[in-house]
């Protein structure tokens, strides 16, 4: 096998058929229904990390911590290193 063919190989492509409901198709906002393996996951990607996200301000707002100015947030970090320096000391 020469250097040439090593970069110019085919690589055999599947067809793989998804099913799944109106609801989902119009959530995850598909164009068509004939899409890439790779425009899949990077919608369910972008979904999972959007759902993180809001639950994250979720969590923040039930505590509090989403009134807290950057200045307190500063002091929060800063508080945390102190403490772990002197921890792995």
């Amino acid at each position: 096998m020469d250097f040439i063919s090593i970069f110019t190989k085919k690589t055999n492509m599947k067809t793989l058929n998804i099913i799944i409901s109106d609801n989902d198709f119009i959530s995850y906002a598909f164009q068509s229904d004939k899409i890439t393996f790779s425009e899949i996951a990077e919608k369910i990607k972008k979904r999972t990390i959007r759902k993180a996200l809001y639950k994250c301000q979720s969590i923040s707002d039930s505590v509090s911590l989403s009134n807290l100015t950057m200045e307190e947030i500063n002091q929060e970090i800063n508080e945390v290193r102190k403490k772990n320096a002197k921890n792995n000391n």
